[in-house]
């Protein structure tokens, strides 16, 4: 923690939950936004459905590869310059894919908008860990997390309004504004928190010995795994949405915004009750509630889809009953995550963030197309998912105080 944080923020620390929020979201709003303008973006520019995908997946894998880089550099250069840096380049890969001509070009913006789109998540996290105790960071940590979770419910609203009162090309140009205006915001209003004493030199050998420190970490990788493969069992639903919604449960566009909502609901919900629980009970212990939350909820999933045909009302509540479980429990495992190595939070966010990132794109590219259209598929699927980390958590419980 910095010495220094007391003098470093002065207002309400809900802003600068608000602040770090907004950061942390434009990755997946930048995602959310444009999905309901596929197939106008695919009869505009001529592209099949594989090329559309390929402009999710770059996005993904480049969000991915990226992660890994943008903490270990905080850790050097400071927060503010790649958080800054980052945003600036968001904001124009998103000119550059409002003025794409072809889908060659907007796979290549949209690769450049994943790379520059995760520095602000995984730099907030160092943030918010450089500025509070443990106990305040995970209550911290918790409202940043509820205030995230509206961007997947508001992102395909406005995505969709977008397109059907303008044009696709608006809602990169869209991307592009209010990732100025928060350029200008971080600029504004955000301090340097990472104190002089703790900055690490830039040299690629320390650099290259700290992923090999991590990554030969039992107990990070352990702890990464367990914060970051189990939200794959949501995300596949929210990846899958066009196909369960509307062929599975036989819904209309028009009210795929309640599952959105319910799912948001439960991440709102969840984080609000782990920033309540924080400082009253054991790490471990509220992470045991989001897991056994979870395992049910998937198990009686499950369950319902092989034993009957979905209805909408259950299908959606089991998956918001699911993101409750993990919005409870995912706030302290971060942290767990980052206490690992002090020296070195801004990596540690890099290495965990990496290791969600490419699960989810694994998921989006690979696991969601063989699975979407069959409820039991997906609803194994998801157990699967969450299965990796229970046995990640079962594993590294006893070694966590």
């Amino acid at each position: 923690m910095n010495p220094d944080a007391h003098i470093l923020w002065r207002g309400p620390r809900w802003k600068l939950a608000v602040l770090l929020a907004c950061m942390g979201m434009l990755g997946p709003f930048s995602i959310d936004t444009y999905i309901p303008a596929f197939s106008g973006i695919a009869r505009s520019l001529g592209a099949t459905p594989v090329q559309m995908q390929q402009t999710l997946s770059a996005y993904l894998f480049g969000f991915a590869l990226l992660n890994l880089f943008h903490g270990a550099l905080s850790d050097s250069l400071g927060r503010r310059p790649v958080i800054l840096w980052g945003i600036g380049v968001f904001a124009l890969a998103s000119v550059g894919c409002a003025l794409s001509q072809t889908i060659g070009q907007l796979v290549f913006f949209r690769a450049l908008q994943g790379m520059s789109a995760g520095a602000g998540m995984v730099v907030s996290r160092a943030i918010i860990r450089d500025m509070f105790p443990p106990a305040d960071a995970q209550r911290v940590m918790s409202q940043v997390t509820i205030y995230f979770g509206v961007a997947p419910a508001v992102a395909p609203l406005v995505g969709g309004w977008l397109f059907v009162s303008v044009d696709w090309h608006a809602i990169f140009w869209f991307l592009a504004l209010i990732s100025a205006a928060l350029w200008w915001a971080v600029w504004r209003a955000l301090p340097e928190t990472l104190h002089a004493t703790q900055r690490q030199p830039v040299h690629v050998a320390p650099l290259l010995r700290g992923y090999v420190q991590m990554m030969r970490n039992p107990q990070f990788l352990m702890l990464a795994l367990a914060s970051g493969i189990p939200f794959n069992g949501m995300f596949l639903y929210v990846l899958s949405a066009p196909v369960w919604l509307g062929e599975i449960l036989q819904l209309q566009p028009t009210q795929f915004f309640w599952f959105f909502c319910m799912s948001v609901s439960g991440i709102m919900l969840g984080a609000w009750l782990s920033g309540r629980l924080a400082g009253r009970i054991k790490p471990k212990y509220q992470i045991r509630h989001g897991f056994v939350i979870m395992l049910a909820t998937s198990l009686a999933n499950v369950l319902m889809n092989l034993l009957g045909t979905p209805h909408p009302f259950w299908a959606m509540l089991t998956v918001s009953i699911f993101s409750f479980g993990w919005a409870l429990m995912v706030p302290v495992v971060t942290l767990l995550v980052l206490d690992l190595v002090p020296e070195r939070r801004g990596m540690a966010s890099s290495v965990q963030a990496f290791i969600g990132s490419m699960a989810n794109g694994l998921v989006a590219g690979v696991i969601a197309p063989l699975v979407m259209h069959s409820a039991p598929a997906l609803a194994l699927t998801s157990l699967g998912m969450l299965g990796i980390g229970v046995v990640a958590w079962i594993w590294v419980k006893p070694r966590v105080t």
